[in-house]
């Protein structure tokens, strides 16, 4: 892994195709275009400039990449917004991409569901990542319950 991508928050290289991480700098989203990624999916926020950018789809798409932006609140994940993460991980899955989110905590999280949902993983392969990241807390928990349960 790249000494400047591996420098980015939480950055975790799934495969040769996806990537997922914390919030990278203007900077690091240079460092993801020039690696090869086409296509920067974000499930953060706008609004917090401790953990946003003031223009990422405008800096992603100056590097030649496609932006994709779905707002999940880290308090209250919607299913709306599995649906549209689900629908952005079909539409690009022949492309290098990376998804971040703040802490790739909503990521890791709707990435473990895209496997089970979409992929046939097991539960348990499928939330490797995320649980090498963190332990979800009581409305991560159980939004994934029910989900999984759907």
């Amino acid at each position: 892994m790249p000494a400047d991508l591996a420098s980015i928050h939480n950055c975790r290289f799934v495969d040769d195709r996806l990537a997922t991480s914390g919030q990278p700098t203007v900077e690091q989203l240079g460092a993801i275009a020039a690696a090869g990624f086409g296509t920067v999916i974000n499930l953060g926020l706008h609004d917090d400039p401790r953990y946003s950018l003031p223009d990422e789809r405008g800096t992603v798409e100056s590097l030649g990449m496609r932006y994709v932006h779905i707002p999940v609140q880290f308090g209250s994940p919607r299913e709306e917004d599995l649906d549209a993460f689900f629908d952005a991980m079909r539409s690009h899955e022949s492309e290098k991409t990376w998804i971040h989110c703040a802490a790739n905590m909503r990521v890791s999280a709707f990435l473990g569901l895209y496997r089970v949902r979409e992929m046939g993983w097991d539960a348990k392969r499928a939330f490797e990542l995320m649980h090498g990241l963190w332990q979800p807390n009581a409305v991560w928990s159980a939004f994934i319950a029910t989900v999984l349960a759907r």
